[in-house]
């Protein structure tokens, strides 16, 4: 049915005259119910509540964003966002169910139970943004504040892509599309809206929001959108990075890690967020273990299985690491695992000032790095205590990402591998196998010399 709705978009567009995607409409264009392939059964129950409560009350409201994007493209979207003329007052008001939230810009969780329902309100243009109060623009072009509501034509256009601006009205079940949305979708496009040069300026962020609902949708960007993302790329570097430590996550836990990787690469994205790592692998770190931790973590959101900030976060900065313990050994004489702990804290702190890291993964992801170090020393009882830790399973996941990308750790990966479903004999056997450690030492203690009385 998505395919049949997409190949008559080209015939429809020529019906209405078409305009270059991303402009400025003078009216919609509006699709009707027999010409789309959007049914009321695949969007979610409480989202029809809150649309309905609020066409009830008197308002507007649209189901609009990635929602009717994904349901156009035939699948299945996890979220629904709606926008709607009301003032984010307004719809609290309406549902006991809800919180307000944001600063720059208000809007409304509407909650059942899990599933949150955000609604907006329209988003208009200022007429005069020098001197409107509501408008707080930095020196570099960035969007400090925004708080100006407007019309649905004037939320349509303040949107960032043609895809993510389609509105879905549930009282007729018709489309509207602003922009040229829908012919973005049918040529699998992905174009902001309006200037990229300003846009970007606007919100640097916006830039690997490009990045990811290119790989997320297996969309092409378009020329205009991309161009100028390599010359800008540095304005990430004003982002917060309590704020970008939130988009590394949505970039590498969506199931698309390894695409996105490489596209960051090509648009020079990866640089501004992960620094170290850059530099240690144009300086000749390998990043094998990068590709690997992020495949494994795409098979790993396919399958629905958990997955750890920290795990991921351990891979991205291990070049960095490795570099950095290195330099730590050769210059101070350390011993190794303590020439590791400083190289540790060293990584995490010059990481930090690009995006941060919670002390929650920050904590778990060290622990990973020393045990690498602590695989390694097996015999007596050091296996089964290792064997004990809170981190040795995502310890050992990390030590074969590591021989998947090339590392050589003299068969370490196979040794835990088979000592973890052995029984005890074949345990003893194996550490005894090494030499040396597996001789137990005499429990009785060695008598002190007596003090002579002469």
């Amino acid at each position: 049915m998505a395919r049949r709705f997409l190949e008559r978009v080209q015939n429809w567009f020529s019906q209405l005259g078409g305009q270059k995607s991303g402009a400025a409409p003078d009216k919609p264009r509006i699709i009707p119910r027999d010409e789309h392939n959007i049914s009321r059964q695949n969007i979610s129950e409480s989202a029809k509540k809150v649309l309905h409560r609020l066409n009830r009350s008197g308002h507007e409201a649209y189901l609009v964003g990635g929602g009717v994007r994904d349901l156009l493209l035939g699948g299945h979207p996890k979220d629904f966002d709606i926008a709607t003329n009301a003032t984010p007052d307004q719809v609290h008001e309406l549902f006991r169910n809800s919180r307000l939230i944001g600063r720059r810009f208000k809007l409304v969780h509407v909650l059942f139970g899990r599933e949150v329902i955000e609604v907006t309100t329209f988003r208009g243009s200022p007429k005069d943004a020098e001197n409107d109060p509501h408008i707080d623009v930095n020196d570099q072009g960035r969007l400090l504040r925004d708080n100006f509501y407007g019309t649905l034509e004037e939320d349509a256009v303040r949107r960032d892509f043609t895809v993510n601006a389609l509105y879905y009205d549930i009282r007729d079940f018709t489309i509207h599309d602003y922009t040229g949305g829908v012919e973005d979708l049918h040529n699998r496009q992905l174009r902001l809206i309006g200037d990229p040069m300003t846009r970007y300026q606007e919100d640097p962020v916006r830039m690997l929001r490009a990045v990811r609902f290119a790989a997320k949708l297996d969309f092409t960007i378009a020329e205009d959108t991309a161009q100028p993302i390599l010359e800008m790329s540095h304005l990430l570097e004003d982002i917060p990075p309590a704020r970008l430590f939130e988009e590394v996550l949505k970039l590498f836990t969506a199931g698309q890690g390894e695409t996105t990787y490489r596209m960051l690469q090509r648009f020079d994205l990866f640089a501004p967020l992960f620094p170290e790592p850059t530099k240690a692998i144009a300086e000749g770190e390998p990043d094998g273990i990068i590709h690997c931790a992020l495949a494994s973590t795409d098979r790993r959101v396919s399958e629905n299985k958990p997955i750890t900030p920290y795990f991921l976060y351990a891979a991205l900065l291990w070049p960095a690491l490795q570099q950095a313990w290195r330099q730590e050994e050769a210059e101070t004489e350390q011993p190794a695992y303590q020439a590791l702990q400083q190289a540790a804290g060293e990584t995490i702190q010059n990481q930090t000032q690009a995006t941060a890291i919670p002390r929650r993964f920050s904590t778990p992801m060290r622990e990973i790095w020393e045990l690498q170090l602590r695989l390694g020393k097996r015999s007596g009882k050091r296996a089964d205590k290792l064997m004990e830790h809170p981190r040795f399973r995502a310890a050992y996941d990390f030590l074969l990402v590591r021989e998947e990308a090339g590392e050589n750790t003299e068969g370490l990966g196979a040794w835990w591998t088979e000592y973890q479903d052995a029984d005890a004999d074949r345990r003893r056997e194996m550490i005894s196998a090494l030499g040396g450690g597996g001789k137990k030492r005499s429990g009785r203690k060695r008598r002190k010399p007596r003090r002579s009385d002469s």
